[in-house]
């Protein structure tokens, strides 16, 4: 009964990632065509480790599962937050037809989580990826996680791509003084 629960609720996800992707997936070129793909991977790790999510809570792995998890769910309202209150979002910005409304900021956000990362809300993706990769170390997990992680990097690459386009120097001098994902590391 589990796999067939397991399988309805994949299939559930991928037809509500579809929805919300619509857009994106119209345009291979942008960065919401590869988040697509690592938004399935991600579902995938989700549904998979659900049978031993909360198996061992103490175990280390868990701890860690835990501990990434707790920083993918808040780093994206943090981020959401200064997209719309910094970043002044616009109809009038008309570069991307796929940009969802928090995307189409007007002004460079460089404050917050933003001053040591470029991308916190891809950032939260890979911890919630590694989170739950670390429910359970399985093979297909390490696929699943890797994929994951390859497809966000190449969206945040698509990403610096479409905001050099629209920022101009001022998002090459910000490339410059901070890092992609990990504060300080990469």
């Amino acid at each position: 009964m589990l796999l067939y629960g397991q399988v309805l609720l994949f299939v559930l996800g991928t037809a509500a990632l579809l929805y919300v992707s619509r857009g994106p997936l119209r345009q291979p070129r942008s960065h919401g065509f590869y988040r697509f793909f690592a938004w399935e991977c991600i579902l995938a790790l989700i549904v998979l480790n659900l049978p031993v999510w909360d198996r061992d809570p103490l175990a280390p792995h868990q701890l860690v599962s835990w501990a990434l998890l707790i920083v993918s769910a808040c780093l994206p309202v943090h981020a959401v937050r200064l997209l719309q209150q910094v970043g002044r979002p616009t109809d009038q910005r008309n570069d991307d037809a796929a940009l969802y409304g928090f995307e189409k900021t007007s002004t460079l956000v460089t404050t917050g989580a933003f001053r040591y990362i470029r991308h916190p809300m891809y950032a939260a993706l890979v911890f919630l990826a590694w989170g739950a990769f670390f429910k359970q170390f399985t093979g297909l997990n390490l696929a699943l996680v890797l994929a994951a992680t390859a497809f966000l990097f190449v969206t945040a690459r698509r990403d610096e791509a479409e905001c050099l386009a629209h920022f101009g120097e001022a998002y090459r001098a910000y490339m410059q003084r901070t890092r992609r994902f990990i504060p300080f590391v990469f």
